[in-house]
């Protein structure tokens, strides 16, 4: 469970005391997640999520987040809302740590996404990439290219302890990378979710009901977050890349934001390019487990099969793009 922080029940009597959400019925921790605190909040108002925000979230950054929350929500895309206490703060502090109250979205996720899925997902990304074009808070991507290489030497000595020869194959991918990554601004750019994993996208039947999990969002290239998108939802359990959600994950994305040449152009290293960004921090979560946390970190051979995928791939077309 990801749960680092515990909290006192009077702490969190005081805590939420300071919200017009009447008193706390039941608290319990939430599972998913890797990054910060989650409980799952009852109060007399209802359902809410309470998250306690960990270390390696920079307390500046939070202002972004919830920001960010609260202009998709506006524009009428499905996703938590802050909820502000009565002085009018969306985020205050408990057991010592930056704390904040959102509400609860219903729905759930899908563990084996269908086409169909997948393609509600394209058509809610790009609305979200829309959305957010006039979201006025800055953040830079903090795992964007230029961060790849101190992570990577923070777990190089140890790599092939994982497996035997991963050390120079992540050598080799980043070294190309690093050469022809495209430019900022050389390709379109905007708010993106950067880590729109199947657990965080609900469903209430057969429609979506919500995007959640923004701790992550930041500004890139939108095309990075397609790629990123491709690697979660598209592969199936044996790590074979299923073409027909692919498509239908594109062709539902461009209905809604066509994607430019150079974003087509692009979208194979994108795609190698997000597969590293997510085997680097897994390798390194799987090194370094912080001590008392019960969570299994996730496999970072995952990312790296997926890797081994996409340098096969000369273009869009082989994740399912067709020109319309």
């Amino acid at each position: 469970m990801a749960v680092y922080t515990d909290v006192s029940d009077e702490d969190l009597d005081r805590f939420v005391a300071l919200y017009d959400i009447g008193r706390v019925l039941s608290c319990k921790g939430i599972a998913e997640g890797v990054e910060n605190t989650n409980y799952l909040l009852q109060t007399e108002a209802g359902r809410f999520i309470l998250t306690l925000y960990e270390k390696r979230v920079e307390a500046n950054d939070l202002p972004f987040f919830l920001g960010l929350m609260e202009h998709l929500s506006r524009a009428g895309l499905g996703c938590p809302l802050p909820v502000h206490d009565r002085a009018g703060r969306a985020l205050g502090e408990l057991a010592g740590r930056p704390a904040a109250i959102v509400t609860f979205l219903d729905g759930q996720w899908v563990r084996r996404p269908t086409a169909r899925h997948c393609a509600l997902l394209g058509e809610a990304l790009a609305k979200m990439h829309l959305a957010g074009r006039d979201f006025e808070i800055p953040r830079p991507n903090a795992l964007s290219m230029p961060s790849w290489r101190p992570l990577w030497e923070r777990s190089a000595a140890r790599a092939d302890e994982v497996s035997p020869g991963l050390a120079a194959d992540i050598e080799a991918e980043l070294a190309l990378l690093e050469a022809n990554w495209p430019a900022p601004g050389a390709l379109p750019e905007g708010v993106i979710h950067a880590d729109l994993f199947p657990d965080n996208v609900f469903f209430l039947g057969d429609r979506l009901s919500g995007l959640i999990d923004f701790y992550f969002a930041c500004d890139d290239a939108l095309a990075y977050d397609v790629a990123i998108c491709l690697n979660s939802w598209c592969f199936e359990q044996d790590l074979s890349f299923n073409l027909t959600k692919g498509r239908a994950f594109l062709a539902a994305y461009q209905a809604v934001r066509p994607l430019e040449p150079a974003e087509v152009a692009a979208l194979p290293l994108m795609a190698r390019g997000s597969a590293l960004r997510f085997l680097l921090t897994r390798l390194y979560d799987w090194l370094n487990v912080p001590p008392g946390a019960l969570v299994r970190p996730k496999d970072p051979l995952e990312y790296h099969r997926k890797l081994r995928f996409h340098r096969s791939i000369r273009d869009a077309a082989g994740y399912g793009w067709e020109a319309r």
